[in-house]
């Protein structure tokens, strides 16, 4: 159920509307069970940093305190 809180859409609005919610779901029923809606990305993993020691405090530390989680 779509429920307009604020506003007098028109019909040809609420069609469009519709037709992306509609979208959106047939999309995401299509997609395997499986599979991961969000992949990982190399800057977000935190393998990246496991090989580097540990930052050292300095004027350029502050740059390598940031841990992605």
């Amino acid at each position: 159920m779509i429920k307009v809180v604020r506003g007098n859409p028109t019909p040809e609005e609420l069609a469009a509307a519709l037709a992306v919610v509609r979208a959106r779901a047939a999309a995401a029923a299509a997609e395997p069970s499986g599979a991961d809606s969000a992949p990982r990305d190399a800057w977000s993993d935190p393998s990246r940093t496991a090989g580097r020691r540990v930052p050292q405090p300095g004027p350029a530390s502050w740059a390598r305190t940031y841990w992605p989680s």
